[in-house]
């Protein structure tokens, strides 16, 4: 973001004395914890792009077994955590001229997943609800960006030996669709060949 002009950043982590980057001005935050979003929005009341990437799995529920703990969590933090900081942020970037809000979502906000069904439902409502900002902040300017890839080279992928994009490949084609005024960002291939199939019919399952 530097490098494409950005004077100021704030990196909004759970302990900010983990944040050795020099050029970015840490925010103690926890999305699923109203009061640290809440004075996050009081510190950083000049910002006119706010980044939605914070974001777990939902290991330990199983599809047909397994408690619901994990789903709900993810439920908790990539949705409800999503929404809670859009809705803080929203007035912001109003008085600072509309701005823009980029949510990270995933191919699994398409597709059910029946290895992690729980991260992949919090995503369809992630998506749901980036939709729904899009329209409901289009009058005051914002524009709302959904960003979408498959495996990124990251902690959170780093269980699977599945093909992954970079972090940086998305953060470049994000800032991209900054510029372009661009609501959604198909990070790959595999990306892209799911959302196209989305206007497909089904083809019937044959019964056993």
């Amino acid at each position: 973001m530097l490098e494409h002009g950005a004077a100021k950043i704030y990196a909004g982590v759970r302990d900010p004395a983990t944040a050795a980057d020099q050029d970015v001005t840490p925010l103690r935050l926890d999305v699923t914890k109203p009061e640290e979003i809440a004075e996050a929005a009081a510190v950083a009341g000049d910002v006119t792009i706010v980044i939605n990437n914070a974001g777990i799995a939902s290991t330990g529920t199983g599809l047909l077994e397994g408690a619901f703990d994990g789903a709900r969590r993810a439920m908790e933090v990539n949705y409800f955590g999503t929404w809670a900081v859009s809705r803080a942020f929203a007035p912001i970037l109003a008085r600072n001229g509309g701005g823009a809000l980029v949510n990270m979502l995933s191919l699994a906000s398409w597709v059910g997943q029946p290895l992690f069904p729980g991260y992949a439902a919090a995503k369809a409502a992630q998506w749901s609800l980036t939709d729904a900002l899009r329209q409901g902040l289009r009058e005051q300017g914002t524009l709302v960006i959904g960003v979408h890839a498959g495996f990124v080279d990251t902690d959170l992928g780093a269980w699977t030996d599945a093909p992954k994009i970079s972090a940086a490949d998305v953060a470049e084609q994000t800032l991209k669709a900054l510029a372009n005024d661009q609501v959604e960002v198909h990070a790959d291939e595999k990306t892209r060949r799911v959302k196209a199939a989305l206007s497909q019919p089904l083809n019937p399952q044959p019964r056993a």
